[in-house]
């Protein structure tokens, strides 16, 4: 348990800290939303402060995914390039998800109305689509706007998707329609908190990070701590 002096000890309960190692070890399930409107458990990505909090600070930081896609206006955006040197909130999901991704997203969104308009300045948060076929570029930025006009939305092949969320241990499950008409989508539903100081992820959340808790742990995150 990580006891960052200067934190109450009920943030400090709330933050874990374990070896990047436990957050890939196959075998661990996380909590994923599908689009029958009720959460599945699935995959062998990990969400291990789910169980002992809604963040872990990582021992060993995640390399950001070198994901190539298209953002909303249907131009290239390079993840690695366009957001190094900044301070950056990683997540997958999809527009039709009807729980987990609107909440999170609505959270974040919350959260970075209470930053200064300079920590809002440094701040990037990404959306990656993990249901490209559906998730149109134009789809994508109106779904986004209804969150915050900030927020940058990217979309592209499936695989190269997949492959980038599996390098920083998010797992997916391809999209498919059943006989019946209705879609089934999975995925992670973590949160990864890139520093600008080393463009690594230090901090992942999970489904239940609250609104009061990104933006208290935000400001220093932007300034290169963690909280």
């Amino acid at each position: 348990m990580r006891t960052t002096p200067g934190h109450p000890p009920a943030r400090r309960a709330r933050l874990v800290r374990l070896a990047a190692a436990l957050v890939a070890a196959a075998g661990l399930t996380l909590t994923a939303c599908g689009s029958g409107g009720t959460d599945d458990a699935g995959g062998t990505a990990a969400d291990p402060a789910a169980q002992d909090g809604s963040s872990t600070v990582l021992d060993q930081p995640f390399e950001k995914p070198d994901l190539v896609l298209k953002d909303t206006s249907g131009k290239e955006y390079d993840l690695i390039e366009r957001t190094k040197g900044r301070t950056v909130l990683l997540y997958f999901g999809y527009t039709h998800c009807p729980d987990v991704c609107p909440l999170t997203m609505s959270n974040i969104a919350i959260a970075r109305k209470q930053l200064s308009p300079a920590e809002r300045e440094k701040l990037d948060v990404v959306f990656v689509t993990s249901d490209p076929a559906r998730d149109t570029p134009e789809q994508l930025g109106e779904w986004l706007r209804g969150q915050d006009p900030s927020f940058t939305g990217l979309t592209g092949d499936f695989e190269a998707i997949e492959e980038g969320a599996r390098s920083v241990g998010i797992y997916l499950d391809k999209p498919k329609k059943e006989k019946d008409g209705t879609w089934v989508s999975s995925h992670g539903t973590q949160v990864l908190a890139f520093s600008a100081e080393d463009d690594k992820a230090h901090v992942l959340y999970n489904k239940d990070a609250t609104a009061e808790e990104y933006a208290e742990d935000l400001p220093e995150i932007i300034s290169g701590g963690t909280p």
